[in-house]
């Protein structure tokens, strides 16, 4: 099979985990006890985890941009857990992006190794680097509230004939305009909001659909989510939260027959606790009333590395994505998206988006 060609932008720790662990998978090859944990497909449409090759990146951050990729990915302020750092010598120097909004003002208060400083330097011609690197995908890994850097770079790919995936709360793959001029250009697109294997939305949307399935009503819930990382970090400018809170919510809402109402109903990120670093914490609660009108009050609490929660779903995006470009099938992949995402195009449950997933791979459903 071809090499996959992927470009990052944002080298933080979600492409720390996600460059280890391409790696990681590698050196144990699909016959190992271990060559499955942790993903859902070794193969996926032909495509092995080792035919995933980065061959550009993007960051704004001066302890990153001109540094080798291997160097850039474990560079502050990252701070997500090293379970593999044998990696080989990627022919891949981190350029300067654009800033735009990329970085939130209050981080200014927070000490260095905790923030970005960015890099005094001219940013890159970045549709230029992708087309000379050769690209097929771009993976966005911007900061939450990334509005005008997300756009930036979905007009690049869009100019340069590069899919996107965009694993942030930006909606572009779920905006019907930004949908439609990659099908015009039949550019693949996946996105929005990537989810992580076992994560506080995947798991609060499937208690809610199994409070409804078996018959018990819901009548209030939140999902209160705390982390340390630069992720916790620029999120504590609310401004930046509102498609954030938006898709989380609407994931959680999409399970349900009749959604609640606003009042009834929290999700979101709540505060930045430093000493967690990449360790991120929900605790959920759920109330509703079952047989009898008798109330039946949920609560949980989950802690997981946040980045490595992610490079699964993303590793199977990727090739996803790469096999409808080998089938040249443009514009927003639907079962993906589904799947993958917490805000795509269109909900649907998620046992039924994976079967569309599996359909889509064996060639049966394009979309």
């Amino acid at each position: 099979m071809d090499k996959i060609k992927v470009a990052i932008a944002g080298v933080g720790n979600c492409a720390s985990s996600l460059i280890q662990g391409i790696e990681y998978y590698k050196a144990l090859g699909e016959g190992h006890p271990d060559g499955l944990l942790g993903l859902m497909h070794y193969t996926l449409g032909g495509y092995k985890p080792a035919d995933i090759q980065f061959v550009a990146a993007f960051d704004i951050d001066q302890r990153k941009v001109d540094k080798p990729l291997k160097e850039a990915i474990f560079a502050p302020p990252n701070c997500t857990k090293v379970f593999n750092n044998n990696l080989p010598d990627f022919p891949v120097t981190v350029m300067m992006g654009n800033v735009l909004d990329g970085v939130s003002p209050h981080m200014e208060d927070y000490p260095e190794k905790r923030r970005f400083i960015i890099a005094r330097k001219k940013p890159c011609d970045v549709l230029k680097v992708l087309k000379q690197s050769g690209a097929e995908i771009l993976l966005s890994y911007l900061p939450v509230g990334s509005e005008k850097a997300t756009a930036f770079y979905a007009e690049a790919c869009l100019e340069a004939g590069v899919s996107l995936i965009n694993c942030i709360p930006v909606f572009i793959a779920s905006n019907k305009s930004w949908a439609k001029r990659f099908k015009n250009k039949k550019i693949p697109i996946i996105g929005d909001d990537i989810k992580s294997q076992i994560g506080a939305t995947i798991i609060h949307r499937n208690l809610t659909r199994l409070f409804e399935d078996r018959g018990v009503k819901i009548d209030s819930t939140y999902q209160l989510n705390v982390g340390g990382n630069t992720d916790f970090l620029n999120m504590l400018n609310r401004t930046r939260l509102k498609s954030k809170k938006i898709s989380k919510t609407e994931a959680v809402q999409s399970q349900l027959q009749n959604p609640l109402e606003n009042e009834n109903i929290h999700v979101g990120p709540s505060d930045y606790v430093p000493w967690l670093m990449d360790n991120k914490i929900c605790f959920l609660r759920m109330e509703g009333r079952g047989f009898g009108n008798i109330p039946i009050n949920l609560e949980m609490r989950l802690s997981v590395e946040d980045s490595p929660n992610s490079g699964g779903v993303v590793i199977d995006a990727i090739r996803c994505c790469k096999i409808a470009r080998d089938r040249r099938v443009g514009g927003v992949l639907i079962s993906p998206s589904a799947y993958f995402m917490k805000h795509p195009m269109v909900q649907f449950h998620d046992e039924d988006a994976r079967d569309m997933v599996e359909e889509f791979i064996q060639g049966k459903r394009e979309r």
